[in-house]
């Protein structure tokens, strides 16, 4: 397919005449067909509280740091509601150029009231609608991975920065809400971690962990934000509203690697 070339009123067009036209609310919608996201509106919103209060600032931090400091080309995958990539750009002054995506288009309408000068629209992430070599940085925050495509849209020599949980992220809210010895009570990343490893064995790991206070009337939020809660037992949520805790433990594994 070739690249879409030039602009036509609200359209984005390419030489054969297929064109994306841009919505009103300044995204490309970039599927075939629609798809149905668990995360919902008031899930997205809670997440965006929560991450507005700091319980992604060590990730972001660390997602800056890493970059080189001239401007890059940014691609993040599955970008959700877009508080993280802003926040990276904020913390490197906004000098670099920047896409999110997702396939919840809840969440990318929400990511569009954040400002800045990141551009989101939804996608694919098996199919994504980018050149190849466009990018010299993909951001991958908890979002499944299609290697194959990674490869592609990474300019020789640029970096992928994936971050994944490890066992205590957000220990405190899976300890209160599942029993011990459940099936959910524990995880466990060695398959993910594994899977990196065989497609980039030279890719270094760090792990980040620190605690993020809760303010008493974030606590709903935290609950609603995590898919920790679906199919949990409701007289147990109810118990662990009736009892929150003050601080929350982000524990997680960046994996970096360079791409040639």
């Amino acid at each position: 397919m070739a690249p879409y070339d030039h602009v036509d009123g609200h359209s984005l067009v390419c030489p054969h005449g297929h064109n994306v036209d841009l919505s009103k609310k300044g995204t490309l919608y970039f599927m075939q067909r629609a798809v149905e996201s668990e995360y919902d509106n008031d899930m997205l919103a809670a997440r965006r509280r929560m991450l507005q209060a700091g319980l992604f600032s060590g990730i972001t931090e660390e997602f800056a740091a890493q970059m080189p400091a001239s401007p890059q080309t940014i691609l993040d995958v599955g970008c959700g509601e877009g508080t993280p990539l802003v926040d990276v750009l904020q913390r490197r002054d906004n000098r670099d150029t920047a896409i999110g995506f997702d396939l919840s288009k809840p969440g990318i309408n929400l990511a569009t009231q954040l400002g800045g000068p990141a551009f989101f629209c939804v996608a694919d992430l098996a199919q994504m609608p980018f050149s190849d070599g466009a990018f010299t940085t993909v951001l991958d925050l908890f979002s499944p991975s299609a290697y194959k495509e990674f490869n592609r849209v990474i300019a020789p020599g640029g970096r992928l920065l994936k971050v994944i949980p490890n066992a205590d992220y957000l220990i405190e809210l899976r300890q209160a809400i599942f029993p011990a010895g459940s099936a959910h009570a524990t995880y466990d990343n060695g398959n993910v971690l594994g899977l990196f490893k065989q497609h980039y064995p030279e890719a270094t790991a760090q792990r980040i962990r620190y605690q993020v206070p809760v303010p008493a009337e974030l606590f709903a939020d935290l609950m609603l934000m995590t898919p920790m809660h679906w199919g949990a037992d409701e007289t147990q949520l109810a118990q662990v509203k009736a009892n929150p805790f003050a601080h929350i433990t982000v524990d997680v594994t960046l994996l970096s690697t360079q791409v040639n």
